[in-house]
């Protein structure tokens, strides 16, 4: 225990962190939470403290130590078991952050169970612990919670049908790849298009071909409940959702019913739980017939992927495959930290034993952060992978961003969460992405684009299958330099990239989605 000078140095110390978190000087308030630590560690207010400036400071892994710390003295702190389920989420302990939000809402405080639930619907695909009806039960619980009234829309009676895109990242160039393409390519003549930008608006930039009868919209911060009234009063016969559970604060819009006919497009990874969708667009790569039971909505599919993409800004060329150069194989990852699972460490780890001298690369936002390296860097070594066989690096500009995979020559998967447009990325910058056929939507995204792209050979049918697949290209990488170099044009002559054969596709579901409500 503190002695009496020590607690009162504590505090004073406490009071000076307080102040700087305040105004947010974050660095300098985490120096003084721990030196009031240092001077009394049974202070709740300095763990709790230094666990909201790490975890602002996106330290995750040193954000989820002070946060059990203060845990540990009051265990009933519900919010604080949401930032830390936040913070296990975004380091990939994705069942770990299911059972603390679990344990959040089930406390007592209103707040504190709304985002518990709400967090548990967005990353239920991901917990390789739960099963498609968990998923499904977890979305629409979240649904339920919500009280909302609906926005009463009407439709227009005649001419062109109404179609509105409600996007938060309109002018995210390597986020809208995976959509543009088919918007560009609507038949103005059928379709008077509206743009709902909830976060930046459309540009050249970000692939948009601007269209004098198209509507768009600049929304800023107004709420959901004035959203909904005015895409109501716009008398929009379809709406058509981009954001899915990237962004949690925009997607109850959906729960107001503001167009006749609402439609999921993308970002979903699995049902939506809100009754007020009518159908989740989908391929048969990705959700099977059998699969539909655990979806609220009806299933459309269209007859390749549902993510066909149309790569529109400069991008790096094709580089050669590294190993020639460095003398060893160098499997790599460019997607987020939240999807690699304990279980992708482990597999990964396997894969680095089975080819002697081989590197693994991992680039991600969250790696930038030094205690979140530390905690890769742990979870591997528990693997018996060594962290000299091991580059875990920041994210960065997105063009920096690409030329990483030329110093990769074998891209690897997650699951149960796959990529998406880091797939469509490693195959443009023409290097092999290696794939499960997984359990559930969200772990096929990938053999979606693979599949239409006609590369099934790098699909897996379990993760033995993909192990072991891994480790026969690099065992004998010899043959990497010729598909690599012939990839990206493979590619985009595909359905991978026929933007204008799923927008024909899409267009005609949607008219017969409207039918169907007349």
């Amino acid at each position: 225990m503190a002695s009496p000078g020590a607690t009162a140095d504590a505090r004073a110390w406490l009071d000076e962190a307080d102040r700087l978190q305040h105004a947010k000087l974050l660095a300098q308030s985490v120096q003084c939470y721990r030196e009031a630590l240092a001077r009394d560690a049974s202070l709740f207010d300095a763990w709790y403290g230094l666990g909201f400036a790490l975890g602002a400071l996106e330290e995750h892994g040193a954000t989820i130590d002070a946060l059990r710390a203060a845990l540990a003295m009051q265990p009933d702190a519900a919010r604080l078991r949401v930032n830390l389920g936040e913070s296990l989420f975004a380091l990939g302990h994705v069942s770990d952050a299911v059972r603390e939000y679990e344990r959040a809402a089930g406390m007592g405080d209103p707040e504190a169970r709304e985002l518990a639930l709400r967090n548990i619907a967005c990353i239920a695909p991901g917990d390789p612990a739960l099963d498609n009806p968990a998923v499904l039960r977890a979305r629409q619980r979240w649904a339920d919670s919500a009280s909302i009234q609906p926005a009463n829309p009407s439709r227009q009676r005649n001419g062109k049908l109404r179609l509105g895109y409600l996007s938060s990242f309109f002018g995210a160039r390597n986020w809208m790849k995976m959509f543009m393409g088919v918007i560009n390519a609507h038949d103005r003549e059928r379709f008077e298009v509206h743009l709902i930008a909830t976060g930046d608006p459309p540009s050249a930039a970000a692939g948009y071909r601007d269209h004098p009868d198209d509507r768009i919209w600049e929304i800023g911060d107004i709420s959901n409940a004035e959203l909904a009234g005015h895409i109501a009063d716009a008398r929009l016969d379809i709406l058509v959702d981009l954001n899915g559970y990237s962004d949690l604060a925009r997607m109850p819009v959906l729960l107001h019913r503001a167009a006749p006919i609402q439609l999921s497009w993308a970002n979903m990874y699995a049902t939506t739980g809100f009754p007020t969708v009518d159908c989740v667009i989908g391929d048969s790569w990705t959700i099977p017939p059998e699969e539909e039971r655990f979806c609220v909505e009806r299933v459309r599919r269209v007859p390749h992927t549902y993510l066909a993409f149309d790569v529109f800004y400069p991008v790096p060329d094709v580089a050669p495959p590294p190993w020639a150069s460095t003398g060893h194989v160098t499997f790599g990852s460019l997607m987020s930290a939240y999807k690699i699972t304990e279980q992708v460490i482990e597999s990964w780890s396997q894969i680095l034993h089975g080819v002697p001298r081989s590197r693994l690369l991992l680039r991600n936002r969250a790696l930038g952060q030094a205690s979140n390296r530390a905690d890769f860097l742990a979870r591997f070594e528990a693997n018996g992978i060594d962290a000299a066989r091991l580059t875990l690096e920041g994210g960065g500009e997105h063009l920096d961003f690409l030329r990483t995979y030329d110093r990769i020559d074998i891209a690897l998967d997650a699951f149960p969460y796959n990529g998406g447009t880091s797939t469509a990325e490693a195959l443009w910058q023409g290097v092999p992405l290696l794939t499960v056929n997984g359990d559930r939507w969200a772990s096929r995204t990938s053999r979606s684009i693979l599949m239409a792209a006609g590369l099934d050979h790098w699909v897996a049918a379990d993760r033995k299958g993909f192990e072991a697949m891994a480790i026969r290209l690099g065992l004998a990488p010899e043959g990497l330099a010729a598909s690599r170099a012939g990839l990206r044009a493979k590619v985009a002559a595909s359905a991978a990239c026929d933007t204008v054969g799923l927008c024909r596709v899409l267009e005609a579901i949607y008219c017969q989605e409207l039918a169907l409500k007349l």
